[in-house]
C-alpha cells in the first residue's frame, strides 16, 4: 500500500524520536535498526526508505537529540534563574532518565569514538549551546535581554557546562551501586556552581 507523504514524513519523524532516545539510553552500540523501527511502530526495511544508511540516521538522531538542551537552556519557565537551570540539570530526575536528556552526557563518548560527521554534529550543538549559556551569564549580570557576550561569560558558561555534564555522567555511573554517593555529586555541584555564579555577579 503506497502511503502518503504526510504519512511519510510522520513515520521519519517517529524513527528519530525513537532513535534520538533509545541512543541516549543505551548508547550508539546498544542499539540496532530493529529496536529502533520497533519502537516507531514499523517494519524492518521501511528505515531504509527515509535515511541512506544506519550511520545517516545516527547523525540526524543526534542532531534532533540537541533540540533537548537548547529549549531547556532557554528555559520553559521565561523567569528561570541560570541556578533554576542548574538545578534542573544537576537532578535525580534528568540523572534517571538519559533517554529524555542531554545528548552530550549520554553520548560524547561514542561521539569521540565515531569521529568524523558525528563529531561535527557534537561539536555544532555544544558550541550552540556554550552561546546560549554564555548569553544566559550576560543577560543575568545586567538583569537586561541581549546583553553583549564578554570573553568571561564564554569561559564561565565553558566552565559550568563542563561541570554540569562530568557531574551528570558521574551521578549516572554511581547510581546502582551508591545511590547516596549519586545524589550527593548532583548536590554538591548545585550548590558549588551556584555559589560561585553567585560570587561572580556581586
Amino acid at each position: 500500500m503506497k502511503v502518503s507523504k504526510a504519512q511519510a514524513a510522520e513515520n521519519r519523524q517517529g524513527i528519530l524520536d525513537a532513535a534520538a532516545r533509545l541512543y541516549r539510553e543505551r548508547g550508539l552500540t546498544g542499539v540496532g535498526v530493529a529496536d529502533i523501527t520497533r519502537d516507531a511502530g514499523l517494519t524492518h526495511g521501511g528505515l531504509y526508505r527515509h535515511f541512506a544508511s544506519k550511520d545517516a540516521l545516527v547523525q540526524e538522531a543526534c542532531t534532533r537529540a540537541f533540540d533537548w538542551s537548547i529549549p531547556v537552556l532557554d528555559g520553559a519557565q521565561p523567569h528561570a534563574t541560570v541556578s533554576d537551570r542548574i538545578e534542573r540539570y544537576l537532578s535525580p530526575e534528568h540523572r534517571d532518565a538519559p533517554g529524555s536528556g542531554c545528548p552530550v552526557a549520554a553520548l560524547a563518548v561514542d561521539a569521540a569514538r565515531a569521529g568524523g560527521e558525528l563529531s561535527e554534529v557534537f561539536a555544532q550543538g555544544i558550541e550552540r549551546n556554550i552561546q546560549r549559556f554564555a548569553q544566559l551569564l550576560a543577560d543575568s549580570a545586567t538583569d537586561a535581554g541581549g546583553a553583549t557576550i564578554s570573553p568571561q561569560d564564554r569561559a564561565r558558561a565553558i566552565h559550568v557546562l563542563a561541570t554540569m555534564v562530568g557531574g551528570l555522567v558521574l551521578a549516572r555511573a554511581t547510581a546502582a551501586a551508591q545511590p547516596a554517593l549519586s545524589d550527593e555529586l548532583l548536590t554538591t555541584l548545585q550548590a558549588q556552581l551556584i555559589g560561585l555564579l553567585d560570587e561572580e555577579t556581586r
